[in-house]
Protein backbone atom coordinates (compact mmCIF):
# COMPACT_ATOMS: atom_id res chain seq x y z
CA UNK A 1 0.00 0.00 0.00
CA UNK A 2 1.88 3.03 -1.37
CA UNK A 3 2.17 5.93 1.63
CA UNK A 4 0.24 8.16 -0.95
CA UNK A 5 -2.09 5.95 -2.59
CA UNK A 6 -5.50 7.63 -2.87
CA UNK A 7 -6.38 4.33 -0.71
CA UNK A 8 -4.46 5.43 2.10
CA UNK A 9 -5.74 8.88 1.96
CA UNK A 10 -8.74 8.02 2.37
CA UNK A 11 -7.73 5.63 5.23
CA UNK A 12 -6.20 8.99 6.61
CA UNK A 13 -9.57 11.03 6.27
CA UNK A 14 -11.06 8.58 8.32
CA UNK A 15 -8.96 7.90 11.33
CA UNK A 16 -8.72 11.55 11.65
CA UNK A 17 -12.29 12.15 11.23
CA UNK A 18 -13.36 9.59 13.75
CA UNK A 19 -10.62 10.73 16.07
CA UNK A 20 -11.63 14.29 15.77
CA UNK A 21 -15.74 13.73 16.00
CA UNK A 22 -14.31 11.63 19.09
CA UNK A 23 -13.29 14.51 21.06
CA UNK A 24 -15.44 16.82 19.68
CA UNK A 25 -18.06 16.48 22.81
CA UNK A 26 -15.33 18.63 24.68
CA UNK A 27 -15.58 21.57 23.13
CA UNK A 28 -18.96 24.29 23.41
CA UNK A 29 -21.87 22.22 23.00
CA UNK A 30 -23.10 25.31 20.31
CA UNK A 31 -19.90 24.71 18.26
CA UNK A 32 -20.12 20.88 18.59
CA UNK A 33 -23.61 20.45 17.19
CA UNK A 34 -22.62 23.21 14.14
CA UNK A 35 -19.37 20.99 13.47
CA UNK A 36 -21.60 18.09 12.98
CA UNK A 37 -24.38 19.66 11.29
CA UNK A 38 -21.92 20.77 8.70
CA UNK A 39 -19.86 18.20 8.04
CA UNK A 40 -23.02 16.18 7.95
CA UNK A 41 -24.50 18.28 5.12
CA UNK A 42 -20.94 18.73 3.04
CA UNK A 43 -20.28 14.83 3.38
CA UNK A 44 -23.36 13.84 1.94
CA UNK A 45 -22.88 16.44 -0.74
CA UNK A 46 -20.28 14.11 -1.91
CA UNK A 47 -21.78 11.09 -1.15
CA UNK A 48 -24.73 11.94 -3.45
CA UNK A 49 -22.08 13.34 -6.44
CA UNK A 50 -20.41 9.86 -6.45
CA UNK A 51 -23.84 7.99 -6.39
CA UNK A 52 -25.16 10.28 -9.64
CA UNK A 53 -22.67 8.06 -11.88
CA UNK A 54 -24.02 4.66 -10.65
CA UNK A 55 -26.79 3.46 -12.76
CA UNK A 56 -25.13 4.76 -16.13
CA UNK A 57 -22.17 3.13 -15.32
CA UNK A 58 -23.48 0.03 -13.84
CA UNK A 59 -25.54 -0.54 -17.25
CA UNK A 60 -22.90 0.28 -19.41
CA UNK A 61 -20.38 -1.91 -17.93
CA UNK A 62 -23.04 -4.92 -17.88
CA UNK A 63 -23.80 -3.56 -21.51
CA UNK A 64 -20.08 -4.64 -22.02
CA UNK A 65 -19.22 -7.02 -19.89
CA UNK A 66 -21.82 -9.60 -21.62
CA UNK A 67 -20.82 -8.39 -25.04
CA UNK A 68 -17.18 -10.09 -23.81
CA UNK A 69 -18.20 -13.00 -21.95
CA UNK A 70 -20.79 -13.75 -24.91
CA UNK A 71 -17.61 -13.51 -27.48
CA UNK A 72 -16.05 -16.56 -25.06
CA UNK A 73 -18.99 -18.75 -25.12
CA UNK A 74 -19.13 -18.24 -28.85
CA UNK A 75 -15.70 -19.28 -29.04
CA UNK A 76 -16.92 -22.69 -27.41
CA UNK A 77 -14.21 -25.73 -26.27
CA UNK A 78 -11.67 -24.29 -23.44
CA UNK A 79 -12.68 -20.90 -23.64
CA UNK A 80 -16.50 -21.40 -23.34
CA UNK A 81 -16.02 -23.82 -20.46
CA UNK A 82 -13.99 -21.99 -18.49
CA UNK A 83 -16.61 -19.43 -18.48
CA UNK A 84 -19.26 -21.49 -17.33
CA UNK A 85 -16.68 -23.05 -14.27
CA UNK A 86 -16.38 -19.60 -13.46
CA UNK A 87 -19.74 -18.77 -13.32
CA UNK A 88 -20.75 -21.85 -11.25
CA UNK A 89 -18.29 -20.87 -8.82
CA UNK A 90 -19.23 -17.49 -8.47
CA UNK A 91 -22.74 -18.89 -7.80
CA UNK A 92 -21.54 -21.33 -5.40
CA UNK A 93 -19.05 -18.90 -3.17
CA UNK A 94 -21.75 -16.40 -3.18
CA UNK A 95 -24.34 -18.97 -2.10
CA UNK A 96 -22.29 -20.27 0.89
CA UNK A 97 -21.55 -16.54 1.96
CA UNK A 98 -25.11 -15.91 1.63
CA UNK A 99 -25.41 -18.86 4.85
CA UNK A 100 -21.87 -18.66 6.69
CA UNK A 101 -22.35 -14.52 7.22
CA UNK A 102 -25.53 -14.49 8.93
CA UNK A 103 -24.31 -17.61 11.15
CA UNK A 104 -21.39 -15.89 11.92
CA UNK A 105 -23.17 -12.74 12.51
CA UNK A 106 -25.61 -14.93 14.88
CA UNK A 107 -22.13 -16.46 16.78
CA UNK A 108 -20.68 -12.68 16.82
CA UNK A 109 -23.27 -10.04 17.05
CA UNK A 110 -21.64 -6.10 16.84
CA UNK A 111 -22.00 -4.40 19.91
CA UNK A 112 -25.54 -3.08 20.15
CA UNK A 113 -24.77 0.27 21.64
CA UNK A 114 -22.45 0.92 18.98
CA UNK A 115 -24.41 -0.46 16.36
CA UNK A 116 -27.04 2.06 17.48
CA UNK A 117 -24.50 5.15 17.46
CA UNK A 118 -23.14 4.32 14.05
CA UNK A 119 -27.14 3.81 12.65
CA UNK A 120 -27.62 7.20 14.02
CA UNK A 121 -25.01 9.34 12.63
CA UNK A 122 -25.52 7.65 9.08
CA UNK A 123 -26.54 10.65 6.93
CA UNK A 124 -30.11 10.98 6.04
CA UNK A 125 -31.27 7.87 7.58
CA UNK A 126 -33.91 8.36 10.21
CA UNK A 127 -35.15 6.31 12.55
CA UNK A 128 -37.12 4.11 9.52
CA UNK A 129 -35.45 0.80 8.29
CA UNK A 130 -37.11 -0.19 5.00
CA UNK A 131 -39.49 -3.30 5.64
CA UNK A 132 -38.73 -6.55 3.77
CA UNK A 133 -40.90 -7.01 1.23
CA UNK A 134 -43.10 -9.97 0.20
CA UNK A 135 -41.46 -12.69 -1.91
CA UNK A 136 -43.67 -12.07 -4.74
CA UNK A 137 -43.05 -8.28 -4.72
CA UNK A 138 -39.18 -9.58 -4.97
CA UNK A 139 -40.25 -11.47 -8.06
CA UNK A 140 -41.66 -8.26 -9.48
CA UNK A 141 -38.77 -6.17 -8.69
CA UNK A 142 -36.77 -7.88 -11.37
CA UNK A 143 -38.86 -7.19 -14.75
CA UNK A 144 -39.06 -3.29 -15.49
CA UNK A 145 -42.23 -2.63 -16.71
CA UNK A 146 -40.47 0.92 -17.69
CA UNK A 147 -36.61 1.00 -17.22
CA UNK A 148 -36.66 4.67 -17.60
CA UNK A 149 -38.79 4.84 -14.28
CA UNK A 150 -36.91 2.06 -12.70
CA UNK A 151 -33.56 4.32 -12.93
CA UNK A 152 -35.32 7.32 -11.89
CA UNK A 153 -35.96 5.38 -8.41
CA UNK A 154 -32.83 3.49 -8.14
CA UNK A 155 -34.69 0.38 -8.74
CA UNK A 156 -31.39 -1.68 -8.91
CA UNK A 157 -32.83 -5.29 -9.23
CA UNK A 158 -34.39 -4.15 -12.57
CA UNK A 159 -31.66 -1.84 -13.88
CA UNK A 160 -29.28 -4.70 -13.49
CA UNK A 161 -31.59 -7.30 -15.28
CA UNK A 162 -32.59 -5.06 -17.74
CA UNK A 163 -29.12 -4.69 -18.56
CA UNK A 164 -28.28 -8.01 -18.88
CA UNK A 165 -31.13 -8.69 -20.88
CA UNK A 166 -30.23 -6.01 -23.38
CA UNK A 167 -26.52 -6.86 -23.67
CA UNK A 168 -27.36 -10.59 -24.29
CA UNK A 169 -30.18 -8.95 -27.10
CA UNK A 170 -27.06 -6.79 -28.51
CA UNK A 171 -25.28 -9.87 -29.43
CA UNK A 172 -27.92 -11.23 -31.95
CA UNK A 173 -27.50 -8.08 -33.82
CA UNK A 174 -25.20 -7.65 -37.03
CA UNK A 175 -21.85 -6.90 -36.57
CA UNK A 176 -21.88 -3.45 -37.82
CA UNK A 177 -24.40 -2.36 -35.07
CA UNK A 178 -23.61 -4.40 -32.40
CA UNK A 179 -20.17 -2.83 -32.73
CA UNK A 180 -21.35 0.87 -32.77
CA UNK A 181 -24.11 -0.05 -30.48
CA UNK A 182 -20.79 -1.62 -27.59
CA UNK A 183 -18.56 1.34 -28.46
CA UNK A 184 -21.06 3.85 -27.17
CA UNK A 185 -21.64 2.17 -23.88
CA UNK A 186 -18.11 1.18 -23.97
CA UNK A 187 -17.64 5.15 -24.37
CA UNK A 188 -20.22 6.30 -21.83
CA UNK A 189 -18.85 3.61 -19.03
CA UNK A 190 -15.30 5.58 -19.51
CA UNK A 191 -17.48 9.00 -19.29
CA UNK A 192 -18.45 8.17 -16.16
CA UNK A 193 -14.89 6.55 -14.66
CA UNK A 194 -13.92 10.20 -15.69
CA UNK A 195 -16.34 11.78 -13.39
CA UNK A 196 -15.94 9.16 -10.81
CA UNK A 197 -11.82 9.83 -10.97
CA UNK A 198 -13.17 13.50 -10.31
CA UNK A 199 -15.26 12.79 -7.40
CA UNK A 200 -12.58 10.17 -5.73
CA UNK A 201 -10.09 13.08 -5.64
CA UNK A 202 -11.45 14.27 -2.81
CA UNK A 203 -12.84 11.01 -1.20
CA UNK A 204 -10.18 11.89 1.45
CA UNK A 205 -12.28 15.02 2.43
CA UNK A 206 -15.62 13.28 1.71
CA UNK A 207 -14.81 10.35 3.89
CA UNK A 208 -13.08 12.63 6.95
CA UNK A 209 -16.52 14.66 7.34
CA UNK A 210 -18.79 11.79 7.17
CA UNK A 211 -16.57 9.64 9.77
CA UNK A 212 -16.47 12.70 11.97
CA UNK A 213 -19.88 12.82 11.99
CA UNK A 214 -19.49 9.12 13.33
CA UNK A 215 -16.93 9.91 15.54
CA UNK A 216 -18.97 12.71 17.28
CA UNK A 217 -21.69 10.53 17.38
CA UNK A 218 -20.22 7.09 19.04
CA UNK A 219 -16.76 8.13 20.00
CA UNK A 220 -14.27 4.88 19.58
CA UNK A 221 -16.83 2.50 19.69
CA UNK A 222 -16.86 2.90 16.26
CA UNK A 223 -13.78 1.36 15.72
CA UNK A 224 -14.21 -1.92 17.18
CA UNK A 225 -17.68 -2.60 14.66
CA UNK A 226 -15.34 -1.63 11.59
CA UNK A 227 -12.96 -3.98 12.86
CA UNK A 228 -15.42 -6.65 13.20
CA UNK A 229 -16.51 -5.98 9.64
CA UNK A 230 -12.84 -6.31 8.09
CA UNK A 231 -12.68 -9.64 10.17
CA UNK A 232 -16.15 -10.81 8.80
CA UNK A 233 -15.57 -9.69 5.22
CA UNK A 234 -11.91 -11.46 4.84
CA UNK A 235 -13.60 -14.90 6.22
CA UNK A 236 -15.72 -14.79 3.41
CA UNK A 237 -13.53 -13.85 0.61
CA UNK A 238 -10.70 -16.52 2.37
CA UNK A 239 -13.47 -18.95 2.11
CA UNK A 240 -13.97 -18.57 -1.77
CA UNK A 241 -10.45 -18.70 -2.03
CA UNK A 242 -10.47 -21.98 -0.43
CA UNK A 243 -12.82 -23.85 -2.91
CA UNK A 244 -10.26 -23.78 -5.67
CA UNK A 245 -8.03 -25.73 -3.16
CA UNK A 246 -10.98 -28.00 -3.23
CA UNK A 247 -10.90 -28.14 -6.57
CA UNK A 248 -7.09 -28.61 -7.78
CA UNK A 249 -6.81 -31.44 -4.73
CA UNK A 250 -10.02 -33.79 -5.41
CA UNK A 251 -11.17 -32.58 -9.41
CA UNK A 252 -7.35 -31.99 -10.44
CA UNK A 253 -5.80 -34.97 -8.25
CA UNK A 254 -2.85 -32.29 -7.19
CA UNK A 255 -1.14 -33.44 -3.88
CA UNK A 256 -1.82 -30.92 -0.97
CA UNK A 257 2.09 -30.83 -0.51
CA UNK A 258 2.84 -29.96 -3.93
CA UNK A 259 -0.14 -27.28 -4.58
CA UNK A 260 0.90 -25.56 -1.14
CA UNK A 261 4.52 -25.15 -2.09
CA UNK A 262 3.42 -23.85 -5.83
CA UNK A 263 1.01 -21.19 -4.32
CA UNK A 264 3.87 -19.91 -1.91
CA UNK A 265 5.05 -17.34 -3.90
CA UNK A 266 1.83 -16.71 -5.82
CA UNK A 267 0.28 -15.83 -2.35
CA UNK A 268 3.68 -13.59 -1.17
CA UNK A 269 2.96 -11.25 -4.64
CA UNK A 270 -0.81 -11.42 -3.88
CA UNK A 271 0.02 -9.68 -0.40
CA UNK A 272 2.44 -7.22 -1.33
CA UNK A 273 1.08 -6.17 -4.39
CA UNK A 274 -2.89 -7.03 -3.94
CA UNK A 275 -3.60 -7.30 -7.67
CA UNK A 276 -4.43 -10.16 -9.22
CA UNK A 277 -3.29 -8.78 -12.54
CA UNK A 278 0.75 -8.54 -10.66
CA UNK A 279 0.42 -11.76 -9.41
CA UNK A 280 -0.40 -13.58 -13.18
CA UNK A 281 3.80 -14.38 -13.63
CA UNK A 282 4.13 -15.82 -10.86
CA UNK A 283 0.46 -18.12 -11.11
CA UNK A 284 2.12 -19.17 -14.43
CA UNK A 285 5.10 -20.11 -13.34
CA UNK A 286 3.09 -22.08 -10.36
CA UNK A 287 0.40 -24.13 -12.55
CA UNK A 288 3.95 -24.61 -14.50
CA UNK A 289 5.11 -26.53 -11.41
CA UNK A 290 1.58 -28.12 -10.98
CA UNK A 291 1.87 -30.23 -14.22
CA UNK A 292 -0.99 -28.32 -16.47
CA UNK A 293 -0.43 -27.83 -20.05
CA UNK A 294 0.50 -25.23 -21.67
CA UNK A 295 -2.35 -24.55 -23.78
CA UNK A 296 -4.82 -24.73 -20.85
CA UNK A 297 -2.62 -22.72 -18.38
CA UNK A 298 -1.89 -19.83 -21.41
CA UNK A 299 -5.88 -19.28 -21.72
CA UNK A 300 -7.71 -20.23 -18.84
CA UNK A 301 -5.28 -17.90 -16.06
CA UNK A 302 -5.66 -14.63 -18.24
CA UNK A 303 -9.20 -15.50 -18.41
CA UNK A 304 -9.50 -15.95 -14.85
CA UNK A 305 -7.91 -12.64 -13.92
CA UNK A 306 -9.61 -10.96 -16.46
CA UNK A 307 -13.32 -11.60 -16.19
CA UNK A 308 -13.50 -14.05 -12.90
CA UNK A 309 -13.29 -12.44 -9.15
CA UNK A 310 -14.47 -15.20 -7.19
CA UNK A 311 -13.92 -13.26 -4.07
CA UNK A 312 -16.14 -10.19 -5.52
CA UNK A 313 -19.44 -12.00 -4.82
CA UNK A 314 -19.31 -13.41 -1.50
CA UNK A 315 -16.96 -10.71 -0.11
CA UNK A 316 -19.85 -7.96 -1.30
CA UNK A 317 -22.47 -9.72 -0.48
CA UNK A 318 -20.91 -10.26 3.13
CA UNK A 319 -20.89 -6.21 2.87
CA UNK A 320 -24.60 -6.12 2.47
CA UNK A 321 -25.14 -8.34 5.09
CA UNK A 322 -22.94 -6.86 7.48
CA UNK A 323 -24.83 -3.37 7.12
CA UNK A 324 -28.25 -5.02 7.52
CA UNK A 325 -26.78 -6.41 10.57
CA UNK A 326 -26.09 -3.36 11.91
CA UNK A 327 -29.47 -1.24 11.11
CA UNK A 328 -31.49 -4.45 12.18
CA UNK A 329 -32.59 -5.80 8.98
CA UNK A 330 -33.92 -9.00 8.89
CA UNK A 331 -33.11 -10.75 5.48
CA UNK A 332 -34.64 -13.39 4.70
CA UNK A 333 -34.46 -16.71 2.18
CA UNK A 334 -35.85 -14.13 -0.67
CA UNK A 335 -33.58 -11.00 0.36
CA UNK A 336 -30.39 -13.55 0.08
CA UNK A 337 -30.88 -15.27 -3.02
CA UNK A 338 -31.97 -11.62 -4.88
CA UNK A 339 -28.50 -10.74 -3.72
CA UNK A 340 -26.89 -14.07 -4.44
CA UNK A 341 -28.14 -13.28 -8.25
CA UNK A 342 -27.49 -9.58 -8.31
CA UNK A 343 -23.89 -10.24 -6.94
CA UNK A 344 -22.92 -12.39 -9.16
CA UNK A 345 -24.27 -10.67 -11.94
CA UNK A 346 -22.84 -7.03 -11.40
CA UNK A 347 -19.37 -8.90 -10.64
CA UNK A 348 -19.18 -9.00 -14.40
CA UNK A 349 -19.43 -5.03 -14.16
CA UNK A 350 -16.48 -5.04 -11.85
CA UNK A 351 -13.93 -6.44 -14.60
CA UNK A 352 -11.22 -3.61 -15.30
CA UNK A 353 -12.57 -1.24 -12.97
CA UNK A 354 -10.22 0.19 -9.87
CA UNK A 355 -11.02 -1.52 -6.60
CA UNK A 356 -12.32 1.91 -4.89
CA UNK A 357 -14.75 2.59 -7.88
CA UNK A 358 -16.06 -0.91 -7.60
CA UNK A 359 -16.82 -0.79 -4.09
CA UNK A 360 -20.03 1.34 -4.64
CA UNK A 361 -20.36 0.06 -8.35
CA UNK A 362 -21.30 -3.50 -6.93
CA UNK A 363 -21.81 -2.41 -3.46
CA UNK A 364 -24.99 0.05 -4.32
CA UNK A 365 -26.76 -2.44 -6.60
CA UNK A 366 -26.71 -5.54 -4.52
CA UNK A 367 -27.45 -3.15 -1.53
CA UNK A 368 -30.77 -1.49 -3.59
CA UNK A 369 -31.82 -5.26 -4.74
CA UNK A 370 -31.84 -6.51 -0.61
CA UNK A 371 -33.28 -3.00 0.52
CA UNK A 372 -30.17 -2.46 2.72
CA UNK A 373 -29.26 1.01 3.70
CA UNK A 374 -26.40 2.55 1.78
CA UNK A 375 -25.05 4.93 3.72
CA UNK A 376 -22.27 3.26 5.73
CA UNK A 377 -20.88 2.97 2.58
CA UNK A 378 -18.32 5.41 2.18
CA UNK A 379 -16.61 4.49 5.46
CA UNK A 380 -16.37 0.77 4.57
CA UNK A 381 -14.30 2.25 1.58
CA UNK A 382 -12.22 3.66 4.39
CA UNK A 383 -11.39 0.61 5.76
CA UNK A 384 -11.48 -1.55 2.38
CA UNK A 385 -7.62 -1.72 2.09
CA UNK A 386 -7.38 -4.45 4.26
CA UNK A 387 -9.92 -6.58 3.53
CA UNK A 388 -8.33 -6.34 -0.20
CA UNK A 389 -5.59 -8.12 0.78
CA UNK A 390 -7.99 -11.53 1.52
CA UNK A 391 -9.66 -10.38 -1.52
CA UNK A 392 -6.61 -10.80 -3.29
CA UNK A 393 -5.11 -14.07 -1.88
CA UNK A 394 -8.60 -15.57 -2.13
CA UNK A 395 -8.36 -14.32 -6.15
CA UNK A 396 -5.03 -15.83 -7.26
CA UNK A 397 -5.36 -19.14 -4.92
CA UNK A 398 -9.11 -19.81 -6.60
CA UNK A 399 -6.89 -18.95 -10.12
CA UNK A 400 -4.80 -21.31 -9.69
CA UNK A 401 -6.86 -23.86 -8.23
CA UNK A 402 -9.63 -24.03 -11.31
CA UNK A 403 -6.60 -24.09 -13.80
CA UNK A 404 -5.01 -27.07 -12.25
CA UNK A 405 -8.84 -28.55 -12.41
CA UNK A 406 -9.01 -27.88 -15.79
CA UNK A 407 -5.55 -29.69 -16.91
CA UNK A 408 -8.45 -32.72 -17.26
CA UNK A 409 -9.21 -30.55 -20.32
CA UNK A 410 -5.87 -30.42 -21.69
CA UNK A 411 -4.06 -33.20 -20.81
CA UNK A 412 -3.29 -35.13 -23.81
CA UNK A 413 -4.13 -32.86 -26.27
CA UNK A 414 -2.83 -29.49 -24.96
CA UNK A 415 -2.13 -27.68 -27.68
CA UNK A 416 -5.61 -28.59 -29.18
Amino acid sequence: MAFNSLTTRILAGLILGLVLGALSPHLSPGLAAQLVTTSQALGGIWLDALRMTIIPLVFSLLVVGVAQAAGALKGGGLPGRSLLTFAVMLLVSTTIAAIATPALLDIWPAPKLAAEALRASAHGLGAQVPASPPITDMLKSFIPANPIKAAAEGAMASIVFFGLVFGLAATRLDPGRRDVLFGLFDAVQATMMVIVGWVLKIAPLGVFLLAFVVGAKTGFGAVGILGQYVVIVSIMCLLAGVLGLIMAIFGGKIAPGKLFTALIPVEAMAISTQSSLASLPVMLEATEKLGVPQGVRGLVLPMAVALFRITSPPGNLAVAIYVAHIYGVHLGPAQLAVGVVVACIVSLAAVGVASSVTFFTTLVPICGAMGVPMELLPLLLAVETFPDFSRTLGNVTSDVGITAWAARWGRGKAEA
